[in-house]
């Protein structure tokens, strides 16, 4: 968790261009392409899940794209950029430092999430946005099912 209140961040960068700013803007949170190819091979193998779930932890304010709650299972289908996708990754030539900054920041937040969850008895499962939404979905299937059948 960051130790930095959200007041004393440095703000975000004006946008580099009217097009930049736009196009950040069209950034979805939660129901992209990627999730979604998952959640309809998951929802059509008969696995029924939560959506863009907040998890009842205290101090861990965070939501998954998908939870199986009953086994504690968590999905996140991770951005090749807002991750850094060791794959895909680049570093934005414009407002280097600070975006270097965010990405890292996003980056220790995925694994202080992490290890929090597993802290909780949760199983977390992480996909990148370019991976086959076939071998994702095989993947949450055999998790979830070992959770259930021990």
């Amino acid at each position: 968790m960051s130790t930095t209140p959200r007041s004393r961040r440095s703000s975000p960068p004006t946008a580099s261009s009217d097009s930049a700013l736009a196009r950040m803007r069209r950034q979805k949170r939660t129901g992209t392409k990627p999730e979604l190819a998952v959640r309809r091979l998951l929802h059509a193998r008969g696995l029924r899940y939560r959506v863009d779930f907040k998890f009842p932890i205290t101090g861990l304010r965070r939501r998954c794209d998908l939870a199986f709650t009953r086994v504690r299972v968590a999905i996140f289908v991770d951005g090749c950029y807002w991750h850094r996708c060791p794959l895909h990754s680049t570093i934005p030539k414009s407002n280097t430092e600070w975006w270097v900054a965010k990405l890292d920041a996003n980056i220790a937040r995925d694994r202080e999430t992490d290890a929090r969850l597993a802290e909780a008895g949760w199983t977390v499962v992480r996909a990148w946005e370019h991976e086959d939404p076939a071998e994702v979905a095989d993947r949450v299937e055999a998790v979830v099912s070992e959770r259930r059948h021990g």
